[in-house]
């Protein structure tokens, strides 16, 4: 069993059904155990700001929360306008992304960033799982 099993029958309990974005190294083991849920549709995007603005606007059309999902570093931050609009329109969204261990910062590539930092201004409940 993989940590991300879990996670996934979590997301099926609190309703998501979709889940829009682009997968990468760090969500590998994730989109694994999404392909066994029986309720939750992944929806590959080109763009991770694409997934964002999808999930917002299933959002505010249904009224339930969509997940969006970005890789690391820029990958995240391309989730921060979609979630920014989304929290401006109140409509429910989820934004998942991929995180390196935070012992990795300032220590190699562009893509190692503080993700939780940059985006508390955009959403009501930012959750630090590093």
């Amino acid at each position: 069993m993989q940590a991300s099993d879990p996670f996934v029958r979590c997301l099926e309990a609190e309703g998501i059904e979709y889940i829009f974005g682009v997968p990468g190294e760090e969500n590998a083991h994730f989109m694994m155990s999404l392909e066994s849920s029986k309720t939750i549709r992944f929806v590959l995007t080109r763009h991770e700001q694409g997934a964002a603005f999808m999930a917002e606007i299933y959002g505010r059309l249904t009224g339930h929360p969509a997940a969006c999902l970005g890789t690391l570093g820029p990958g995240a931050t391309n989730l921060i306008t979609g979630a920014a609009d989304s929290n401006m329109d109140r409509a429910p969204m989820l934004v998942l992304t991929g995180q390196a261990a935070t012992r990795r910062l300032h220590k190699e590539s562009h893509q190692i960033m503080d993700v939780v930092g940059h985006h508390p201004s955009c959403g009501q409940h930012p959750r630090n799982g590093a």
